[in-house]
């Protein structure tokens, strides 16, 4: 199977080197994704290209394979390794290493050394990898440019630049290190942008530093909010606010948006969270453009995660990774409720539109969910086991299990196992993870109610009545008064239509008999 499969790739893409091709059949890729195939066409080998693709079409691949033929030439595998050939900048450090680590496996065999230089990382470290050579650098921007200012990256002999969501990278206030970064690489390198959005500023980036760049999209029209998935979850009244505090820590999304209906709602809860320990912001009516600026700035950056608004105040705001939004009140809406959960569920990523909902307000949540056209999971909010499972889950499959020790933590790590048994170690990893979030609420039992959806109607006849819009008719006006007249139940009432000077009312047929006695002929 292993070689059927490597044949066929190696077919399918004249650019695709064979060890390249063995390691993506190692993986079991029988075919290329959209914006795989389109990058590795035989005519834009070597090609500058500016690429439209969604997070999650795997372009990491897609661009691992576009660089292949700069980087091998026509060799299969790498000579040794030295100052790089290839950078990748990446807009966040968690970006990066996914990066790092998809890159190395699909250059494994071509004999790939590959560098990691990200900020919050031991410079020291990165200064000795980097000493040591390498062929594939992956970065994050500011990170790169201090490397770059202290001389301890040679960019020379660079052949290849790859610029990964370059829209969030601009967004994020990169734009004078990526031009700093990109002036000292060689001028004849071959230069990939990537970015799920093509704005103005990305393009006079394109324009600036790329060469007769071929323009490449694989982002598909999808309905709106096809990502979103919509909870609406049930509280006691008391818990209103303990629910939120225990879906933000459910989720740990990187950024998270929860709205209010009122400036007071916002500041109390607010407080009530900064209080719990998480870092969050505020947006409201009442703050100035520059406090507006550093709060968003603060979501992008990463130094707050959840910000807390109004529906004015967040209006025209873009967030990336926006993973959540809560309505801690539900909207007054459907139009609203469309506009607040719209935020996440971009550019292929998946969100969670949760919305709390206290028992009075349950006939108002499923009137707006209805009226939007929207389907929602019908759950209780999460409870403090839920969140401290999904707690041990998250540790348990932190990447600091998979990371390789590095020189300077290796004799710290030598003296803790000397000093203490496994089992002190592990408590003490545990309780400094605890120690980094907010312990959940204990809620409230609450019961959960499924809504029912209305049975088949069944044969009816259709009855027409001498007012419509124009005389002022309305079905709350009708209802009542066709029940009374021809002493029938609401359930025997399907639908009623409005037209100008006639409305129009359906009748169940079993009811039509004693309907029209009751009525009488005239």
């Amino acid at each position: 199977m292993l070689l059927s499969r490597t044949a066929c790739l190696t077919q399918r893409i004249s650019a695709v080197k064979k060890t390249i091709a063995d390691a993506l059949a190692r993986k079991g890729y029988e075919a290329l994704t959209p914006v795989q195939q389109a990058v590795t066409q035989p005519e834009l080998e070597g090609r500058d290209l500016l690429v439209s693709a969604q997070t999650g079409s795997g372009k990491t691949i897609g661009f691992g394979l576009a660089i292949a033929p700069t980087l091998l030439g026509d060799d299969d595998t790498l000579g040794a390794s030295g100052a790089p050939l290839a950078l990748v900048i990446a807009p966040t450090r968690e970006l990066a290493m996914q990066v790092k680590r998809e890159l190395g496996w699909l250059y494994a065999d071509a004999g790939a050394f590959l560098a990691s230089c990200v900020g919050g990382m031991d410079m020291r470290d990165e200064r000795r990898a980097l000493a040591r050579g390498s062929h594939i650098v992956v970065a994050t921007p500011g990170r790169l440019r201090d490397h770059i200012m202290r001389g301890s990256i040679d960019l020379t002999q660079v052949r290849a630049v790859v610029l990964d969501e370059a829209d969030e990278m601009l967004d994020l206030g990169f734009r004078e290190d990526l031009e700093f970064i990109l002036d000292e690489t060689p001028s004849g390198r071959q230069t990939l942008l990537f970015s799920a959005t093509v704005p103005g500023a990305i393009a006079k980036l394109a324009q600036s530093y790329q060469r007769d760049a071929e323009r490449v999209s694989t982002v598909s029209e999808q309905t709106q909010h096809a990502d979103i998935d919509y909870r609406a979850m049930m509280v006691a009244a008391r818990d209103g606010e303990n629910a939120i505090i225990n879906v933000l820590r459910y989720y740990e999304a990187p950024n998270a948006i929860v709205f209010c209906n009122t400036r007071a709602m916002v500041s109390r809860l607010t407080t009530r969270l900064s209080n719990r320990g998480f870092s969050v912001v505020a947006l409201s009516g009442e703050l100035t453009q520059s406090e507006r600026s550093n709060a968003l700035q603060a979501m992008r950056d990463g130094r707050a995660r959840v910000c807390v608004a109004t529906d004015v105040a967040a209006r025209g705001i873009d967030l990336p990774n926006l993973d959540l939004v809560v309505h801690a009140e539900l909207p007054n809406s459907h139009e609203t409720l469309l506009h607040r959960s719209g935020r996440t569920g971009r550019a292929g990523r998946k969100g969670v539109s949760a919305l709390v909902v206290v028992p009075s307000s349950r006939k108002k949540a499923e009137r707006i969910l209805k009226f939007a056209k929207l389907s929602a999971d019908w759950v209780s909010a999460p409870s403090a086991d839920d969140v401290n499972e999904r707690d041990q889950v998250r540790m348990l499959s932190a990447e600091d299990w998979q990371t390789d020790i590095t020189e300077s933590e290796s004799a710290t790590v030598d003296q803790l196992v000397e000093k203490f048994t496994p089992q002190q170690i592990a408590a003490a990893y545990l309780r400094q993870y605890k120690k980094r979030y907010s312990a959940p609420e204990e809620l409230g039992a609450v019961q959960i109610e499924k809504p029912k959806p209305r049975a088949e109607f069944g044969p009816s006849v259709w009855f027409s009545l001498s007012e419509g819009r124009n005389q002022s008719a309305s079905p709350r006006h009708l209802l009542p008064m066709v029940c009374k007249a021809g002493k029938i139940t609401k359930d025997d009432i399907g639908a009623i239509r409005i037209a100008d000077d006639l409305s129009y009312v359906e009748i169940r047929e079993a009811a039509v008999e004693g309907f029209l006695t009751a009525i009488g002929p005239d």
